[in-house]
Parts: structure tokens; C-alpha cells; sequence
């Protein structure tokens, strides 16, 4: 059987979609002949500003990407920290570059998820998909929204936990906060379920 392959697509400055992002590569990878491998999209800020809010360092083990690449993968996995209820601008500068694969379409009917960062309650847990689905869109791709799927864990009211019907998400709070069990459980299971549902439309065959 062909192989589908995933890309995961992260942008972390503090470390908080990082960790998202490699529990949803463990959760992907769990589905047979399903490829998933993660990359970041380049820094914007200068290293003075990098400094003076304290960004984490990136990882040497995950290469960056430019958009052209998006073309090679079968379906997408997209993290971020929030900006005002928007995904942050190295995120958007990325989209900005994919002008080419927008022309030609190249990435229509590809499927696509997304996960988050915030910094409360406030910070955008629903909006910042809400606005980050226009960019999908824009190129034909198929939002797959993560739903109710998680089950139990959707309803969880004892504790504080990221995440909405449109993806899994996690909060940061001054920075000090790291995802919670429960928070990573959701990212492992989301990137399973996507995995799952961008293996199936592969084997669909063209219209």
C-alpha cells in the first residue's frame, strides 16, 4: 500500500507548540503506512527580540521549511501560538510565500488540521482556528476538524484544558505553563484521528 505522507507544520516560541507538535507525530506515525514528519517555519524576529523575550531554542532535529515543499505531502498537521486571536505572524509570512502552490492549486483537496497555543481563556482557543481556516480554504485544502471524537475528555470540567471541536490546543499562560496530560493525550489522539482521515482520502480515487 502507498504510503501517506504527512507533514507537520509547527511554529514554537516558547517550546509550547513544540511539544503539541511531537505528540501529534507520535499519534500520526501510530497509523500504518502513514509517514508523518515534523518542520518548523522560519523565525522572523530578530535575535534581539528573540533574547529579550526569552524564546526557547529552536531544536536542531527539525528542519525548517519553505512552502514550496508543502507540494511533497499527502495532508497537513499546522501549529501555532495565538496573536490576538490570529495565528502569529511567522505563520502568516509562511502562508504569504505559497503564493505559486495558491496559482496552480497544487494543494487543493489535500486534507488539513491545526493545533494551538494561547495564553488563557481569552486568547483565542476557538477564533484563532476560526481565522486560520480562511488560508486553508484559499488553496482547496479540506479542513478536517478534530469534532467531539476525543470523547470524554471533549467535556473535561475539573481541570483547565486547551483545545475546541475545531482542533487540539494547550495553554500558556505567562509562559510558565506546559501542556497538561490531559492536553498532550488530546494532541496524540488528534494526530491519529487526522492521520486516519488523510490515509482514507488517498486511497479515494481522483474525481
Amino acid at each position: 500500500m502507498a504510503v501517506t505522507k504527512i507533514y507537520i507544520v509547527y511554529y514554537s516560541l516558547h517550546g509550547h507548540v513544540e511539544t503539541m507538535a511531537r505528540e501529534v507525530l507520535r499519534g500520526a506515525n501510530e497509523v500504518p503506512d502513514v509517514e508523518a514528519t515534523l518542520w518548523q517555519i522560519p523565525e522572523t524576529l530578530p535575535e534581539k527580540i528573540l533574547e529579550k523575550v526569552q524564546a526557547a531554542p529552536r531544536p536542531d532535529d527539525v528542519p525548517e521549511i519553505q512552502g514550496e515543499q508543502l507540494g511533497e505531502a499527502d495532508g497537513f498537521m499546522f501549529g501555532f501560538p495565538s496573536r490576538f486571536g490570529v495565528m502569529a505572524s511567522q505563520v502568516m509570512t509562511f502562508f504569504d510565500n505559497t503564493s505559486d502552490l495558491w496559482t496552480s492549486q497544487a494543494l487543493a483537496g489535500k486534507p488539513a488540521g491545526i493545533f494551538w497555543s494561547t495564553g488563557f481563556h481569552g486568547g483565542g482557543q476557538e477564533l484563532t482556528a476560526l481565522t486560520a481556516v480562511t488560508k486553508l480554504a484559499h488553496h482547496g485544502m479540506i479542513f478536517v476538524p478534530l469534532g467531539y471524537t476525543f470523547g470524554k475528555g471533549m467535556y473535561e470540567m475539573g481541570e483547565v484544558k486547551g483545545g475546541s471541536p475545531y482542533g487540539s490546543g494547550t495553554y500558556a499562560a505567562d509562559g510558565s505553563r506546559e501542556p497538561t496530560e490531559l492536553e498532550i493525550e488530546q494532541a496524540n489522539y488528534h494526530g491519529k484521528y487526522f492521520a486516519g482521515i488523510a490515509k482514507k482520502l488517498k486511497k479515494r480515487s481522483p474525481v
